[in-house]
């Protein structure tokens, strides 16, 4: 495989930090520059993100971040929010629907992200509020060049704006027009959002005291009153292409607060990998590679038809089981130790052939075979509906009218270490909110309305996010990355691991290296398409595996060049060497450091 890299890896001693925005990225290492630790990096990171790419994450969606303190070990930290109280089933079915909108305010949970920022500061940071928030103050009041997926994005959405959802419109098309591409772009109401919760906090003395006191405004104060002023009469148009109105009430936004929890392990050829639990898609890479593990991946060119084959049909396999069995392990039984069990794997490693699978293949696990046999009756009823009107095979993360993720890595000198993968409170999935600069989050498109699924729409359940950070360590040397791409994360991150794993590659390498995916398992987002068998891949694989796949039954869609992922991973080696790198695709990753 050839060495070549579009740009350097870098490589220091003080602090790395590597985001899906070049001006975030930028930010952060600032942060550490002042003597912020990763902690506060990673939330002005982020903070900062969520202003820059407004079509991809907001205040008001989630975050789940996998971190680790110089000392102690690795800890999950969930910005997910659950499901209203009132979010019942009945009352979705009661709306006609039997998909939730993948839209609009039926399709909200609560909000997780800023919570989670906060708890993150403030038990694990060190800077006061105003100095890691400032920057994101700075970008939302005084303008920041607007990316061209963004303009894009409001572009093609200007006309639903301006008939729907005129808030929307006020704040992304001020004045009637959508931004140039590259324009400075402005979002003074997010601006004086930020800054009231600052100045607002800033009346307590204590650093603790006033993250709190933001986290309480934030809940209770100010911003929850705006958010439920406007939601006591809004009834939006959404993607059902019906109107409809939220469920979120004030007293779910005063009683959730984001919580840390333990990561779900798995060792690989030395490599222990950190995910989060079941409430994320999180658990599917480490089945993938309990799949693997039997299989010599060295041995196979990593560009190769052999290695793309293998680690697409273990996908599928893994995939299928994520949707018969994931969901929020505080409300459903989750047999994870049965789907890591060598015994188990062991047979699913025996289902891969040398023709592509078209078919759906949940494992048989004893007690919960009818999890796997609903999973079966949907997706063939879900492959029946939408074949109709397929849509040509496309990239989620392409498409501007549909969300996507971004994704930060951030490592300091004493070890600290943060991987995030914040989305939702995206431009295009509900209205702003008056006043605020920010719109709520659509996560609730991913609960079933089924009943008694782990992942069927409950009161105070998880919904099962496509959202999977990652950290892994060997040997005293600790590794996080992470990337964009809602079901496609933990195929692109693995295929990641396996090049850095198996073939000696840096992490530049293996970033710049061809990415592909499978689109064959059911959408975790509306309308939840099944693609039997189809798969994408970048053309720079090389025409001859391209041709191979396709004589073994896959069902390839070459996409366009240098557009499949967009990882970023930060490395800490034994000696106290940092690396980090950021891919090249859509030209907006960086990774900084010294």
């Amino acid at each position: 495989m050839s060495n070549f890299t579009t740009r350097p890896e870098i490589r220091g001693t003080f602090g790395v930090v590597t985001s899906t925005h070049w001006i975030a990225s930028a930010v952060g290492m600032g942060i550490l520059e002042k003597g912020g630790n990763a902690f506060d990096a990673a939330v002005a990171t982020a903070l900062t993100l969520q202003v820059v790419e407004p079509h991809l994450n907001g205040p008001a969606g989630d975050m789940p971040a996998i971190f680790r303190t110089a000392e102690g070990t690795p800890q999950v930290l969930c910005g997910q929010g659950v499901a209203p109280a009132a979010a019942t089933i009945e009352h979705y079915k009661g709306e006609g629907l039997t998909l939730i909108p993948g839209s609009g305010l039926l399709a909200t949970v609560i909000p997780g992200a800023f919570d989670g920022w906060m708890l993150m500061l403030r038990d694990h940071g060190t800077l006061p509020l105003r100095d890691v928030m400032q920057a994101a103050i700075d970008y939302a009041r005084d303008g920041h060049p607007v990316l061209p997926r963004v303009a894009d994005s409001i572009a093609g959405l200007a006309d639903f704006f301006a008939t729907e959802w005129p808030s929307s419109a006020a704040t992304w098309t001020p004045g009637g027009r959508a931004p140039e591409p590259h324009a400075l772009f402005r979002n003074p109401d997010l601006a004086t959002t930020y800054e009231k919760l600052v100045t607002l906090a800033e009346y307590n003395d204590d650093r603790v005291a006033q993250i709190d006191a933001a986290r309480a405004e934030w809940r209770e104060g100010f911003v929850a009153d705006a958010i439920f002023d406007y939601l006591k009469t809004a009834h939006v148009m959404d993607v059902s292409e019906a109107m409809h109105s939220a469920v979120l009430a004030p007293a779910d936004m005063a009683d959730w607060r984001a919580t840390y929890e333990e990561p779900l392990s798995y060792d690989y050829h030395g490599w222990t990998v950190h995910k989060t639990q079941a409430w994320s898609q999180g658990p599917v890479l480490l089945q993938t590679l309990a799949i693997l593990k039997g299989i010599d991946i060295a041995a196979m060119d990593p560009n190769g038809a052999d290695f793309v084959h293998t680690v697409i049909e273990a996908m599928k396999l893994a995939y299928s089981d994520r949707e018969a069995y994931y969901g929020d392990p505080d409300f459903s039984e989750i047999p994870m130790d049965h789907l890591l069990s060598d015994a188990y794997n062991d047979a699913r490693r025996a289902l891969i052939s040398p023709q592509a699978s078209h078919d759906q293949r949940p494992g048989r696990v004893p007690g919960f075979e009818h999890l796997a046999d609903a999973y079966l009756d949907r997706a063939a009823r879900d492959f029946h509906v939408n074949h109709v009107a397929a849509q040509e095979p496309t990239m989620a993360h392409l498409t501007e009218k549909r969300g996507d993720t971004v994704h930060l890595d951030v490592i300091d000198r004493w070890g600290n270490m943060v991987a995030a993968t914040p989305s939702g409170g995206w431009l295009q999935s509900s209205p702003v909110i008056p006043g605020l600069g920010f719109a709520l989050n659509s996560r609730a498109q991913m609960y079933w309305l089924d009943p008694n699924l782990p992942s069927s729409l409950a009161p105070g359940r998880r919904p099962r996010t496509t959202l999977t950070p990652t950290l892994a360590e060997k040997d005293g040397a600790r590794l996080v990355f992470g990337t964009p791409g809602g079901d496609q994360q933990d195929q692109w991150q693995l295929i990641w691991f396996l090049r850095f794993v198996h073939f000696g590659l840096g992490l530049q390498e293996c970033m710049d290296a061809p990415l592909f995916h499978t689109m064959h398992f059911q959408g975790s987002f509306f309308p939840r398409e099944v693609k039997p068998g189809e798969m994408m891949i970048e053309p720079n694989i090389g025409e001859a595996t391209i041709a191979d796949l396709r004589a073994r039954g896959h069902t390839v869609t070459v996409a366009d060049p240098w557009t499949v992922g967009r990882l970023t991973a930060a490395m800490r080696e034994s000696d106290g060497t940092l690396r980090a790198a950021a891919t090249p695709r859509l030209m907006q990753a960086y990774a900084v450091g010294r």
